[in-house]
């Protein structure tokens, strides 16, 4: 399913940005969109995580920018590895950023800003080695 929401240039901006931010982490990160979300974003962008497998990562840590964007909202979600190490305000920055970029109708900009973030602050605690391999694909995926 495509969105309506980006065009395909847009599209390839995003995942530009997503693979710009792996070149600095082992960390890999993906971005959901979905037109609506009844109930919990929360649990939403859980089943989202589990069905993309994101949780097979060899270091566990995968990131999901989750967006429901006709209902506005979105979640950023960190697996087991990523958590187990970051405060727990690690995603607050990050969240607070996009959701500005959202507010004005930036969604590509707030994307691709939230998603060079995370790459930047998982420089330090999931740095890239020079065997690293890209384990989850790049491309938008979509519900």
């Amino acid at each position: 399913m495509e969105s309506s929401l980006f065009t395909p240039d847009q599209q390839e901006m995003i995942s530009g940005a997503i693979q710009n931010a792996e070149n600095e982490t082992s960390g890999e990160i993906r971005v959901h969109l979905e037109k609506s979300c009844t109930g919990n974003v929360l649990d939403r962008a859980s089943q989202v995580f589990a069905s993309l497998e994101m949780h097979k990562t060899k270091l566990r840590n995968g990131i999901l920018f989750y967006l429901a964007y006709e209902d506005r909202k979105f979640a950023i979600l960190g697996d087991a590895g990523i958590n187990s190490i970051v405060s727990d305000d690690f995603w607050d920055g990050i969240k607070v950023k996009m959701q500005s970029r959202f507010r004005a109708g930036h969604f590509v900009e707030g994307l691709c800003e939230g998603v060079e973030l995370a790459g930047n602050q998982l420089k330090s605690t999931f740095p890239r080695h020079d065997d690293d391999v890209n384990e989850l694909s790049d491309k938008i995926s979509f519900g």
